[in-house]
């Protein structure tokens, strides 16, 4: 970015749905199976990650998904340029350590530079799993970032990591498991360029007071969207957890994103993250029309944001 260049907030969504992607690889439920027989009514997704970037030459993933090879092939602004191995990616941010946002970390094991960045607690669960040292550290530093402390990752991108309630990843389940932590293993990311602010929530068990304070000052909002009723999954015959045990807030119902969030009509609202069992990925049901009216828009893979 030139000095005559000012800094303009661009978000890319390279993958919107859950972990499993849409369809899941193994997966016919009602939603999956209209995906299968190609309805244009469910658009294929990837597992969710978002590029952001201040001067669309230089982009920063938050989070890196097992999709990303895949979304790259399919945005352009992610492909080298140049010379030789030259890639945009120039950083990772990890809200958590989910295996669907941590695991794309192996796909850029190619000897190119960039920086990972996470609270110091996420760096050391992927630093005490040698299997990301494919990624060498001689060549692409980790560098921790406190909570609540504004940094810049890439020139004219300032973030800041906040607490959001969550749990471990299930990888990392043991004993009695504490569905709505908080502290440094989930995370929100309130993402800044130009004077535009976005705020990145992919996982969240419940709406805190600081959070709401968060996206009342920004101009858009990409928020957890994976269930759209607590006992989806139930209901469908695909699991035995409610939304809430997974560690995320349904979109409906009494507590849900559409009651909690109701108040920030002023933000553009973008559900991500999305569970290949939800039927808002119906393009034209009840329960997307239903979002729509409560003025929040559905992600899909490819999406751009100006906020």
């Amino acid at each position: 970015m030139s000095r005559t260049d000012a800094p303009v907030l661009r978000a890319l969504v390279l993958g919107s749905g859950g972990g499993g992607g849409v369809p899941q690889w193994n997966c016919n439920c009602r939603v999956c199976r209209l995906a299968w027989a190609g309805d244009p009514r469910v658009k294929p997704r990837t597992q969710s990650s978002l590029a952001v970037s201040a001067d669309g030459e230089r982009w920063l993933l938050l989070n890196a998904s097992i999709d990303l090879r895949q979304q790259i092939l399919a945005t352009p602004a992610m492909q080298p340029r140049g010379e030789g191995r030259r890639s945009p990616i120039a950083a990772v941010l990890l809200t958590n350590t989910d295996v669907d946002h941590a695991a794309g970390l192996l796909a850029l094991r190619e000897r190119q530079p960039f920086t990972i960045w996470g609270t110091r607690a996420t760096l050391d669960t992927i630093g005490a799993n040698r299997v990301f040292d494919v990624v060498g550290r001689d060549i692409v530093p980790r560098r921790a970032a406190p909570l609540g402390e504004p940094f810049e990752p890439l020139p004219g991108l300032k973030l800041e990591l906040f607490a959001v309630p969550g749990k471990a990843p299930l990888w990392l389940e043991e004993g009695e498991v504490k569905t709505d932590e908080i502290g440094e293993g989930t995370v929100g990311v309130a993402v800044e360029a130009g004077g535009r602010r976005l705020v990145y929530a992919p996982g969240c068990a419940r709406v805190t007071d600081d959070l709401h304070a968060r996206i009342a000052r920004a101009h858009a909002l990409f928020f957890d969207g994976t269930l759209f009723a607590d006992d989806e999954m139930i209901a469908a015959g695909l699991g035995e957890k409610t939304s809430r045990r997974m560690g995320h807030q349904p979109v409906s119902g009494p507590g849900g994103t559409l009651e909690t969030l109701a108040r920030h009509t002023n933000v553009r609202r973008v559900l991500i993250h999305i569970n290949n069992s939800n039927p808002i990925l119906i393009e034209g049901s009840p329960e997307e029309t239903k979002v729509k009216a409560a003025g929040w828009e559905v992600a899909w893979d490819g999406m751009e944001v100006r906020p």
